[in-house]
């Protein structure tokens, strides 16, 4: 027994695979089994312990919170970056003969930040879905264009700032690299100055918010609730049910009316009754129309007064507040003071003045004949 266990040690420290001898490998082989076997356990206990702590903040941060982002970035650790890393523990252990030790090392910074660069990747996706749950987006059509810009931005600086480091590492001299970038990144702006422009004003909208998604605006000729705020354009869903793409920049041109803030309308409104009303009358007609508004519920009084003497007729001018912002609710209230005030005036026996013009022809006195007119003998014309 002895020298057969004897003779596999031999065998061990003799064999060669590689330049390698059997034992080195096999050594490397248990230390990088040993080596994922651990860091898996470490990686499913981080996780245990990110869920319990997620769980006891579940009532102040149900969604979204410290714990659970980090609970959430953890599980999205790549189980082939960490083969990879156990690989390259093992490697560590072999006297690897010319580059090669360098090359391992090389392919540690890699493991790294590719998985620096996931572990990122998902966590800017989870802050963004938390902002955009924050901001009330129901889903991801309608996420704002802040949220996407976030998203876009985060990404691509995470990637190139990865990508950057790793050629670096691997001996690439990144300041010519960037200083080339930077002059076709001019290139490119100027080419595509049009779409940046649209760009830049999608990144206004996100910050300054003149609207967002669900507000209903009046920009130009369109009128509608917006639906969708993109990098380039933003959707509008008209009145009359079409959609309606708008150009950021264009956009942003405009005068933009937005009735998200609305609580309340204030309402002007004239009419007229003819001339030949009596003073009495005239006055009765303005506390008339108060006694109508004041009886409504959704509408408070501001003025009612004779306002001036028109071509037409007495011309009278009504202000009051609808206290509601849907347009419904204002057109149901002016329809019942309309209707009450024509009840009124027909108990008061006036009608409305009516647009009018009177010809009045005058008659001319007869005027005298006209004397005729005198003429000599014609005369010859001479040649």
């Amino acid at each position: 027994m002895d020298r057969e266990l004897a003779s596999a040690t031999a065998w061990l420290h003799t064999e060669t695979f590689w330049g390698l001898t059997a034992s080195s490998l096999l050594i490397a082989a248990a230390a990088a089994l040993l080596t994922y076997l651990v860091l898996t356990l470490l990686l499913r206990w981080a996780v245990g312990r990110a869920q319990r702590v997620a769980q006891g903040q579940a009532a102040d941060a149900p969604r979204g919170g410290p714990a659970s982002i980090a609970l959430q970035v953890l599980a999205g650790t790549s189980r082939l970056l960490i083969l990879l890393a156990a690989l390259l523990v093992g490697a560590g252990l072999l006297d690897l003969p010319g580059r090669w030790p360098a090359k391992v090392d090389q392919l540690w910074f890699l493991a790294l930040a590719l998985q620096v660069g996931l572990w990122g990747t998902r966590a800017t996706a989870l802050v963004v879905d938390r902002y955009r749950q924050h901001h009330g987006a129901t889903g991801p059509a309608q996420m704002s264009a802040s949220a996407t810009l976030m998203s876009w931005g985060l990404r691509t600086l995470l990637w190139a700032t990865v990508l950057l480091a790793i050629l670096s590492n691997l001996g690439v001299n990144i300041t010519a690299f960037v200083a080339s970038l930077g002059v076709g990144g001019i290139a490119i702006a100027l080419a595509v100055q049009n779409v940046l422009g649209d760009l830049f004003a999608s990144m206004a909208i996100a910050v300054d918010k003149p609207f967002e998604v669900g507000d209903f605006i009046v920009v130009g000729g369109v009128a509608g609730t917006v639906q969708q705020i993109g990098v380039k354009t933003t959707r509008i869903r008209a009145l009359s049910g079409e959609q309606v793409v708008m150009s950021n920049t264009d956009l942003l041109k405009q005068t933009i009316n937005n009735y998200r803030h609305m609580r309340e309308r204030r309402i002007v409104f004239n009419f007229r009754v003819p001339y030949g009303t009596r003073a009495d009358t005239a006055e009765a007609i303005a506390q008339a129309v108060r006694r109508i508004i004041e009886a409504e519920p959704n509408a408070r009084f501001d003025r009612a007064h004779l306002q001036s003497f028109s071509e037409t007729g007495l011309a009278y001018e009504v202000v009051y507040i609808v206290l509601d912002a849907g347009y419904n609710v204002y057109m149901d209230l002016q329809q019942k003071i309309n209707l009450a005030l024509m009840r009124e005036l027909e108990a008061l026996g006036v009608d409305f003045a009516v647009p009018e013009r009177r010809l009045h022809v005058a008659s001319l006195p007869p005027q005298p004949p006209a004397a005729p007119l005198q003429t000599g003998p014609a005369r010859p014309l001479s040649a």
